[in-house]
């Protein structure tokens, strides 16, 4: 298969999961606010496929996953396609073009990407009716998504390690 088809096969596969997996979370009761399952398969196209992909899939993937289930909640929406696009644009810039250590780049790219969202909570807060404010996404960034951050720490190093093996 060529280079090219073989880049498009895998950024639709994370897009793909973008969508069923948080539909599998929430099949066992495991609340996305809590794992945020959406960003895994984000994360991993930004170091799999590239800053491009991971950016595409991190802006896509929300918007057709609401699209499709109802999830992520309609004022999740834009703040996600801020946060995520970051996550994988950055995951691909700092492994895949600079070459930095997995961990730190992984790291870089969880610490940018919420960033982003605080900024566009900011933003988006002062246009319309937010159900939480920045104090709230703050204990939800700290407390509620530790256990997403911490399986992505966990998970997302030798799942790309494996991958880039394979290659």
């Amino acid at each position: 298969m060529h280079s090219s088809t073989r880049l498009i096969v895998r950024t639709a596969l994370f897009l793909a999961l973008t969508v069923l997996l948080p539909i599998a979370f929430h099949q066992f009761g495991l609340a996305g606010r809590l794992f945020l399952p959406m960003h895994l398969p984000v994360l991993l196209a930004g170091f799999i496929c590239g800053p491009v992909a991971g950016f595409l899939v991190g802006l896509t993937g929300p918007v057709i996953s609401f699209l499709t289930t109802g999830m992520p909640p309609t004022y999740a929406v834009p703040l996600m396609s801020i946060e995520l696009p970051i996550y994988g644009l950055v995951a691909g810039l700092t492994y895949y073009k600079m070459h930095m250590n997995i961990y730190i780049s992984l790291i870089i790219s969880m610490i940018v990407g919420r960033l982003g969202f605080a900024l566009a909570l900011l933003v988006l807060g002062t246009f319309i009716e937010l159900p939480y404010g920045i104090g709230a996404y703050f204990k939800a960034v700290i407390v509620t998504g530790l256990p997403g951050i911490i399986i992505q720490l966990v998970f997302i190093p030798p799942i790309v390690a494996a991958l880039m093996r394979r290659r």
